[in-house]
């Protein structure tokens, strides 16, 4: 199959992905949420998603599309799901490929999508990748970005060159933005991983007026 064939078909995939995510099913007492790993190329959106599945014994439930040098061609796609006595949580879960020959697909991908985390790399080479690769996000959502549940993950904590997360946030004016937060993470360890995930979570449920106590205890499903 040619690229452009093959890049054809998993864009009809993403489509008809996208187009069943559904917030509240009070029949089934269903709620299904999408969530969307964003970032540079190489900043650890991959390893994040993995690391989280493998917190939850899912590891093997994880679809990554990778090129022979295990960088993301399309998305990584997997679903985690929470029970409690009366309602199901399910999230759906990608991340958008930082790949710019791929860049078509990322809009696809944020398609019907409920929050982000976005992955910057903190390495000082890599500022100007992550201002462009928000600048970017920012283009996808127009007037509704400034509120829009959002964790920001500085990645790559581990390393030391890195840049103060401070310019960053100075950049993008990020004390205008509502509905955000801010870790600082280690993919390849998992280091706040988790913890950007709940952080996520519970901005989406600010966001859709949804309370908490609503799943006062969730298990892994």
């Amino acid at each position: 199959m040619k690229i452009s064939a093959f890049l054809n078909f998993f864009l009809e995939i993403l489509k008809i992905l996208s187009d069943k995510i559904i917030i509240i099913d009070a029949l089934e007492k269903t709620i299904q949420l999408k969530i969307v790993y964003y970032g540079p190329a190489l900043s650890g959106k991959t390893t994040s998603i993995k690391q989280l599945f493998n917190h939850f014994g899912k590891q093997d439930e994880l679809c990554s599309i990778e090129s022979t040098v295990r960088r993301t061609l399309f998305f990584d796609y997997g679903i985690i799901s929470f029970q409690n006595e009366d309602w199901l949580l399910k999230l759906n879960i990608y991340s958008c490929t930082g790949q710019d020959f791929y860049i078509v697909t990322r809009p696809i991908t944020l398609k019907g999508v409920d929050g982000i985390i976005f992955v910057a790399d903190s390495q000082t080479s890599a500022l100007d990748r992550d201002l462009v690769s928000w600048n970017e996000l920012k283009t996808y959502f127009k007037e509704n970005f400034e509120k829009f549940p959002l964790v920001i993950a500085f990645n790559k904590q581990d390393l030391p060159r890195k840049f103060s997360s401070e310019i960053f946030l100075k950049r993008i004016d990020y004390k205008t933005y509502k509905n955000k937060d801010i870790k600082y993470t280690i993919a390849v360890n998992g280091e706040n991983i988790l913890s950007s995930f709940e952080d996520i979570l519970r901005l989406i449920f600010i966001n859709m007026k949804v309370k908490s106590e609503l799943f006062p205890a969730i298990q892994t499903k």
